[in-house]
């Protein structure tokens, strides 16, 4: 056999780039934030420019920079072996991670970084790369194209322009450009949230988008007194330690509308539910459950945080893009168990939430009675929206609403629910879990509640307090209040 050398074309390759992974803004974004965190950034400077429909992106931090050596080695397509062992607290893999990020955004690559009072500068562009030809730039160059605060101190800066994959036809409108730059910001937020507080390296990384620092998104809201932080477990695999921490959110009504909104994030409670794994402290995936179980209305409240380290990457098989991972074979049938005991517990957090007969001063839908050995269950007809009900309209609806609230008793299914109760009473879902329905249907019936009071506002909310479900879900019914105009400061 004999050999001869066989590269590949330049501009197809760094073409084909544009395609490893499957990145949007933030994540080619982070994919650069973690090299700046490797580089031991403090402070990270994101610009995105409209720039009057020719968007550019910079991203500039205050880490420990590079030779020009360094430099042209970290341009270099592929510059690091997957399968080398790095350090810890590395948080790259391939070597692909500036160049495929970038151009998935952009054509034109230029990289300027100070060390030592050395800068450097290269250039890839994709309309000009024939024999692997990258640009180097001079001097006066440099000069012109780096920021001021570059140039007076190391770092790293990257620019890109001719960005045509910020959208999918390539074009944007200055609204659809500052929403990407929030849906940016709210994403950045997420996945270095832990780095952002000041949980790793024992000091904060901040991240700046157009000026503005970034506030960490805590998606376990461990700062909330009705957040259940349950117990952690390590597991084993490969030699390697991975942490499991599972939490149980506060249910709607301990949180107020915007907390929940924030939360919920902008795909809702349903779909964010289920695992979260970090790769050394930064967020790779959220919201999936593995193919475990299904997303469902029970176990919307569980989240849990699943911490790895670097040398599992392969294990994990983490993403180019760092967007996805398949959960090891190894692993599913814990984790499984893991998952049901957890579902078990978000459901007694809403089955908690249903009427209670227990409280006093507190008027209930239903009331029990107990009298000569039997229990009966009845709707109260003191509650005031049935009392609207069986007082409303003229003598036929009267008797209709009151045959109808008989039939609903006497239909009560006794023996299907004692079955339940016994042996799935965790599964018993029977409380509203989305405070949107919880809010339309408060909104339906102020009309009528307000009319028992005759219109007196003041003694709306004093029954709202003591009637349930509104008393329930004070903050909710609150919001709704406040949108109104109805609660007034001396009410609150």
């Amino acid at each position: 056999m004999k050999f001869e050398d066989n590269p590949p074309d330049a501009a197809s390759l760094m073409m084909s780039a544009r395609s490893f992974g499957s990145y949007d803004l933030p994540g080619a974004l982070a994919d650069l934030i973690d090299n700046s965190i490797k580089a031991g950034a403090r402070a990270v400077c994101l610009t995105c420019d409209f720039a009057g429909g020719a968007p550019q992106i910079r991203i500039r931090d205050d880490g420990h920079g590079m030779s020009g050596t360094e430099l042209r080695l970290a341009m270099r397509p592929a510059s690091v072996n997957p399968l080398v062992e790095r350090s810890p607290d590395d948080l790259g893999r391939f070597g692909w991670g500036m160049k495929s990020a970038s151009f998935s955004q952009c054509k034109r690559l230029t990289v300027i970084a100070r060390r030592n009072n050395e800068i450097n500068g290269c250039v890839w562009d994709l309309e000009d790369v024939d024999g692997w030809r990258m640009g180097v730039l001079e001097p006066d160059e440099i000069a012109h194209l780096a920021s001021p605060e570059l140039l007076a101190k190391d770092g790293v800066e990257i620019l890109w322009s001719n960005c045509d994959r910020l959208s999918e036809d390539g074009t944007l409108t200055v609204s659809e450009f500052n929403a990407l730059v929030v849906h940016t910001r709210n994403r950045l937020a997420l996945i270095f949230h832990r780095y952002l507080a000041g949980e790793v390296r024992g000091r904060r990384l901040v991240i700046k988008l157009n000026g503005q620092k970034i506030d960490p998104w805590d998606p376990f809201y461990r700062n909330h007194e009705a957040t259940q932080e349950l117990e952690p477990e390590p597991l084993e695999i490969a030699g390697r330690t991975i942490d499991i921490q599972p939490f149980i959110l506060p249910h709607y009504s301990k949180l107020m509308a915007n907390q929940y909104d924030r939360l919920g994030g902008e795909e809702g409670f349903l779909r964010n539910q289920g695992f979260y794994l970090y790769r050394n402290h930064r967020l790779i995936i959220s919201g999936t459950w593995f193919r475990l179980v299904r997303h469902g209305e029970l176990s919307q409240l569980v989240r849990v945080r699943v911490d790895i380290p670097n040398a599992l990457d392969h294990v994990w098989k983490i993403t180019i893009d760092k967007s996805d991972a398949q959960l090891p074979v190894g692993l599913r049938s814990r984790l499984h168990q893991i998952v049901e005991g957890l579902r078990r517990r978000s459901a007694r957090v809403y089955r908690s939430r249903g009427g209670r007969l227990d409280r006093r001063a507190t008027t209930s839908v239903w009331s029990r009675h107990a009298r000569g050995g039997e229990i009966h269950y009845s709707i109260n007809r003191e509650h005031p929206i049935i009392e609207a009900l069986l007082e409303g309209g003229d003598d036929e609806q009267k008797h209709a609403a009151a045959a109808a609230i008989k039939v609903i008793e006497q239909a009560f299914p006794v023996a299907a629910f004692g079955n339940d109760a016994t042996a799935r009473i965790d599964s018993i879902h029977q409380t509203l879990s989305d405070p949107e329905a919880f809010r339309s249907d408060l909104i339906s019936a102020l009309p009528l509640l307000l009319n028992r009071v005759d219109g007196d506002m003041e003694a709306l909310i004093k029954l709202l307090r003591v009637t349930e479900p509104w008393c329930e879900a004070w903050n909710t019914t609150e919001s709704v209040l406040r949108e109104k105009g109805w609660l007034r400061a001396e009410s609150q």
